[in-house]
């Protein structure tokens, strides 16, 4: 009886201890998973003007706008090249047009180095008709993207990548405070780094320099590395 009382608790430690492996290896495979997300750039310090990088590259919720052409604007159109998203509207007075006047001057450099759109997010669906972003999108660079919604799902991706936006005022001329950020996308649809104003001197207005604007993306560019696929 007692051998055999010997043999049973033998067997049972044995699969507590495989239980145990067990638990282990997933704990191991967990924490794989978790440092595959995390870029080389973590352990490097770059030398940025104006920008912030995400120690953890994070993938975008999905999500389904329209472009000025009429199409679905989804996830998988941020897929094989750098995405950089702004957002306003096409009755902003002076943030709106003088970003995509920057981003239009600096869009040749951007390309140099890198396969990379341009995504402007228009925060006034009201008013801002496939007609009238294609227009504002031809009349500073007909390359440039376009994507709207509704509120409901702009919301969603405007504080996933970074951003707010709010409706000021009544009546047919509101106006629209948002974000005058940009958000940085890797080809694998992650949000990697903001690009933000910054204010050369006391009392100066905060902007984003394009000299600046280049040469940081260009340098996250080259030094980001995405994590290996599982």
């Amino acid at each position: 009886m007692a051998k055999t009382f010997r043999i049973i608790a033998v067997a049972l430690l044995g699969l507590v201890l495989l239980g145990l492996g067990g638990v282990i290896s997933v704990q191991q495979q967990k924490s794989k998973q978790t440092n595959a997300i995390i870029t080389s750039m973590q352990d490097t310090e770059l030398d940025l003007a104006t920008s912030f990088v995400f120690p953890i590259a994070k993938p975008l919720a999905p999500f389904s706008l329209t472009d000025q052409d009429g199409n679905a604007f989804t996830n998988s159109q941020l897929n094989n090249k750098w995405s950089l998203f702004f957002i306003g509207y096409t009755s902003c007075p002076d943030v709106c047009p003088t970003t995509m006047g920057k981003l239009t001057a600096a869009y040749p450099k951007l390309l140099e180095n890198a396969d990379l759109q341009v995504v402007f997010l228009s925060v006034d669906p009201q008013r801002d008709t496939r007609a009238k972003l294609f227009s504002y999108m031809n009349f500073f660079n007909p390359e440039f993207i376009a994507i709207t919604g509704g509120h409901g799902q702009l919301f969603p991706l405007t504080r996933d990548l970074g951003f707010v936006y709010a409706m000021v005022g009544d009546g047919e001329d509101y106006q629209v405070d948002h974000s005058a950020s940009m958000a940085l996308i890797s080809p694998d649809g992650s949000k990697v780094a903001i690009i933000k104003p910054k204010s050369s001197a006391p009392g100066k207005l905060p902007q984003i320099l394009n000299k600046h604007l280049i040469t940081d993306i260009q340098t996250i560019i080259a030094n980001y590395k995405p994590a290996p696929r599982s």
